[in-house]
């Protein structure tokens, strides 16, 4: 045998044993790196989220390459996936609460040349029906050292989608319905170690139904109180349908900006309903409000501070609370409003069927109470609060028609037609419950004369109830004419009382359209 072909045999077994060597090398690696890869993604979930983790199911599908090609490139562009399904996060391994995250699927890939490198980078996370259960800030028992890591961890996510999720903020009392929250869908995009994402979704609101858009920051995650995870970011609120709710309707629109965290949220912006209005009148006012609010996401409560509005071309302020009870349909709202300079027709017209039949200037002031009521009440809405009418005027001609002939008698000139059109003034206290409008004190005045009444005016049935006192300037002859007028002035001195040239017990009764004037036969005058 020649030297040379002792050298070119001798090539051929140094040459196949090093293959052999790197493809058993490689198979070896290959072997390595799924366990590797599957004890980083637990120890990542569980690390992370300071929780246990329970997995039904974890698949890695390694690359289809020779293990010996993995070996010579040092793993770099050979990719693996992990596919996980029915994992659960328990915080701090509690079962006694629902688990912090459930996730039906999971997906993700890795380049196997990085899974060495510190920080480590996964490109793009895909999870499919995922539950996150914040729980309640302050409930946690000190489990140890047995309670997980501390939320650090070189992993980042460097994108992470998510599809069909819900996020359920957990009451303090168990007994009470968490907030909940039906996301479509969340785009996070990672910025870095221990720093925020950024994430894009949208969602479905479930009362008024509507859908809601939103962008923002969100995190870093805090292991140990997730409920102080920081979140931000902006919203758009569309097409939200009010009538849903009892008693009102439209479609609202509202944009805004909110900060905080997962347990509060505070949040800013505006609302416009165009076509806001009251089932029972159905008449159409446009409405706009500019808003404060924080939201305690421990138990629901929403806590308005003051609310500018303007409704029609009236402006008023609101503020109070939204308290959440046992479940989504028993809430208390307690509201105070002020509206130093309301346009009366506005709210005739939101408030009545058909026309408003006043207008004038009113200053209102009033507590709205919508409490969690049980058993047959008409309405739930309570009011109490004060009024005060200016420049009012009624706009239906047989109405106007009496109040100025009650002005030109109370002046002592009913022939005088030049008194026409008069404008009154108005004010009282109420209360309203049960659809009824009870009036402790209401005056009404008007040139000439005054009235002060007590009693009620049902919505519903439309109906007035309402007696008290009518104070003339003119004394009884005065208000009538021809002889009538000489015939009643013997007993003028018996209607003459308390500063007043005629005082009688009168009662008003009929409807808001037709209001019946008349002497309260059931009282004698004093």
């Amino acid at each position: 045998m020649t030297l040379k072909k002792k050298v070119l045999i001798g090539i051929a077994i140094v040459t196949g044993f090093t293959l052999l060597t790197l493809f058993l090398v490689g198979r070896e690696m290959a072997k390595r790196f799924e366990p590797y890869i599957r004890e980083q993604a637990i120890h990542y979930l569980q690390d992370r989220f300071d929780s246990k983790a329970e997995i039904g199911a974890l698949r890695i599908s390694m690359p289809k390459l020779p293990p010996f090609r993995v070996l010579l490139r040092k793993g770099r562009g050979a990719i693996a996936r992990v596919e996980g399904e029915n994992i659960v996060l328990r915080h701090k391994g509690r079962h006694d609460i629902a688990p912090m995250f459930r996730m039906k699927h999971m997906a993700f890939e890795v380049d196997l040349g990085l899974v060495f490198d510190s920080p480590k980078h996964v490109g793009l996370v895909l999870i499919d029906g995922m539950e996150i259960n914040i729980p309640p800030k302050g409930q946690r028992p000190d489990l140890g050292d047995d309670g997980g890591g501390q939320g650090e961890t070189d992993i980042i996510l460097d994108e992470v989608r998510i599809n069909d999720s819900t996020l359920s903020i957990l009451p303090r009392d168990p007994k009470k319905t968490p907030l909940r929250f039906d996301l479509h869908r969340i785009r996070l995009e990672s910025a870095g170690k221990n720093v925020a994402m950024k994430y894009q979704t949208s969602l479905t609101n479930a009362k008024p139904p509507g859908e809601i858009v939103s962008e923002g920051n969100f995190g870093p995650w805090t292991a140990e109180e997730p409920g102080d995870t920081p979140l931000d970011g902006n919203y758009v609120f569309e097409k939200a349908d009010l009538g849903v709710f009892k008693g009102i309707a439209g479609i609202l629109h509202s944009t805004g900006e909110f900060t905080g965290t997962l347990d509060s949220i505070a949040a800013k912006g505006q609302a416009t309903v165009p076509d806001f209005r009251l089932k029972r009148s159905g008449n159409r006012v446009p409405l706009k409000t500019s808003f404060e609010v924080a939201v305690d996401g421990t138990n629901g409560n929403t806590i308005l501070k003051p609310v500018i509005g303007t409704l029609g071309n009236t402006t008023f302020t609101t503020s109070g609370a939204v308290i959440k009870h046992e479940d989504d349909r028993h809430r208390t709202i307690s509201l105070d409003v002020d509206m130093p300079r309301g346009n009366l027709r506005d709210l005739l017209t939101l408030a009545m069927k058909g026309e408003s039949f006043m207008e004038g200037q009113i200053a209102l002031r009033t507590k709205i109470d919508i409490p969690p009521l049980s058993g047959e009440v008409k309405e739930k809405l309570r009011l109490d609060g004060q009024f005060e009418i200016t420049k009012g005027k009624f706009l239906r001609s047989k109405i106007q028609d009496q109040i100025d002939t009650l002005s030109r008698r109370g002046q002592g000139q009913p022939k005088n037609l030049e008194i026409d059109e008069v404008i009154h003034g108005m004010a009282g206290a109420f209360k309203m419950e049960d659809e009824t409008i009870a009036f402790t004190n209401l005056s009404f005045a008007v040139p000439g004369s005054g009235v002060d009444l007590a009693g009620s005016y049902d919505l519903a049935a439309d109906t007035l109830d309402f007696s008290g006192t009518l104070k003339l300037d003119a004394k009884v002859s005065q208000t009538m004419t021809g002889w009538k007028r000489w015939l009643a002035k013997p007993i003028d001195p018996f209607f003459s009382k308390n500063g007043a040239g005629t005082l009688l017990q009168i009662q008003v009764t009929g409807t808001s359209k037709e209001p019946k004037f008349g002497r309260n036969k059931k009282t004698k005058d004093k």
